[in-house]
């Protein structure tokens, strides 16, 4: 029964049965073109042939065994990332909460090991880490933390994309670094060129760990494996996770460098992270991205949704940006505008508003040109309506 949900979700009154490729299905049979893939997680789209044949093998075999033994599939998966990123090692968990809720405690452990009693790590203005008490104490989003106080002290929050607020702080306590190479749940927010490579010297000059919240831009996302690549920025902590598994629970974080041997035996752990079952779907989701050219794809489908957009909404008055990198996009506008959402869903078209004025789209990463076409067709004229009739 649906009442005996605890109501912590404004749910949209629809539910789907099937999907395929980029597409979904309600209970009443009407289609829909799903610009919003799960949050950013379902990579491969729905139903995605080589993802159900490894996880429909993967369950004949074995789910979960725990980390007490050893996982051969969870090596795998670890060798993978670190070729990809170029980071030293991983550790597997569930979500991106986790991932980030461990990064927040591994730089504690490297402050404490370096003889800092009161670690702090520095975070930005509108960021977004997760909602456990440690990841939303470095979230900076107040009506996501409110009623939850006190949260765990010790964080330093400057602006997002201010390189020299982060250096013009003077604290020896200083330990980590912790952005999004995009903001994701801000609203597609982008810094300027070259912010993370000047956080990258920064850290090496001050001994400081440059840690990552890849969660939403990680996996191709972006154009590239992951966002920080695009300065060819390597961190010294990761987090991964929506997009990983391709629909199924995992997370990671990477480790590299000083923060490579932080985390010892006792010092971290999870029962269900990096299990069979999850290992298999993320190497699958890998594999596929290579095997495919879905980086390309990503970076030629998103340029043409992004030139899209601009063209066609060029002196549109209420739109105040048009911003993106690869598959995760963002159309602001002057005024709130979760009504979209909704008239959007009415045309065959789900997506997403984010910081109340943000169309947010994260499509799957399979997506082709004829489905960008058919997101500008439904969309470009839904916005222009929307504005015409947004006018006092």
């Amino acid at each position: 029964m649906k009442n005996a949900l605890i109501n912590n979700y404004r749910r949209i009154p629809i539910a789907f049965t099937h999907g395929e490729g980029y597409w979904l299905f309600d209970e009443n049979g009407q289609r829909y073109l799903d610009a919003v893939a799960g949050i950013a997680v379902n990579t491969l789209g729905h139903a995605h042939p080589a993802l159900v044949q490894a996880m429909s093998e993967q369950a004949g075999k074995l789910w979960h065994c725990s980390n007490l033994y050893e996982i051969p599939l969870q090596a795998e998966l670890a060798t993978k990332l670190c070729e990809l990123s170029g980071m030293q090692a991983a550790l597997f968990c569930n979500s991106g909460t986790e991932a980030n809720e461990a990064a927040i405690k591994l730089a504690r452990l490297f402050g404490h090991h370096r003889g800092i009693a009161t670690p702090q790590i520095v975070v930005t203005d509108g960021a977004f880490h997760g909602r456990t008490l440690g990841a939303l104490a470095a979230t900076g989003n107040p009506a996501a933390q409110k009623g939850f106080g006190p949260l765990p002290e010790g964080f330093i929050r400057v602006p997002f994309g201010d390189g020299d607020a982060v250096a013009a702080l003077d604290n020896p306590a200083i330990t980590a670094v912790l952005v999004e190479p995009v903001q994701g749940e801000n609203g597609v927010r982008m810094p300027p060129a070259g912010y993370l490579a000047a956080l990258r010297r920064l850290c090496d000059e001050r001994g400081w760990l440059l840690m990552l919240d890849e969660v939403q831009t990680g996996i191709g996302r972006t154009g590239q494996w992951f966002a920080c690549q695009h300065e060819q920025v390597v961190p010294d902590v990761m987090a991964l996770a929506k997009g990983l598994g391709g629909g199924m629970p995992i997370g990671a974080l990477l480790v590299n460098g000083p923060a490579g041997d932080v985390l010892q035996p006792g010092s971290h752990g999870s029962t269900f992270g990096g299990n069979p079952l999850a290992c298999r779907a993320a190497l699958t989701v890998i594999d596929t991205i290579a095997s495919q050219r879905l980086l390309d794809n990503v970076q030629k489908v998103g340029n043409l949704l992004l030139s899209g957009f601009r063209d066609a909404l060029q002196g549109c008055e209420g739109v105040t940006d048009i911003r993106g990198e690869g598959l995760m996009l963002a159309i602001q506008l002057a005024v709130p505008c979760a009504a979209l959402v909704a008239q959007a869903r009415q045309a065959g078209l789900l997506i997403n508003v984010t910081s109340e004025n943000c169309i947010r789209l994260v499509p799957p990463l399979i997506l082709d040109d004829a489905g960008a076409r058919q997101i500008l067709t439904l969309l470009v004229p839904l916005i222009q309506q929307f504005l015409q009739e947004s006018q006092p």
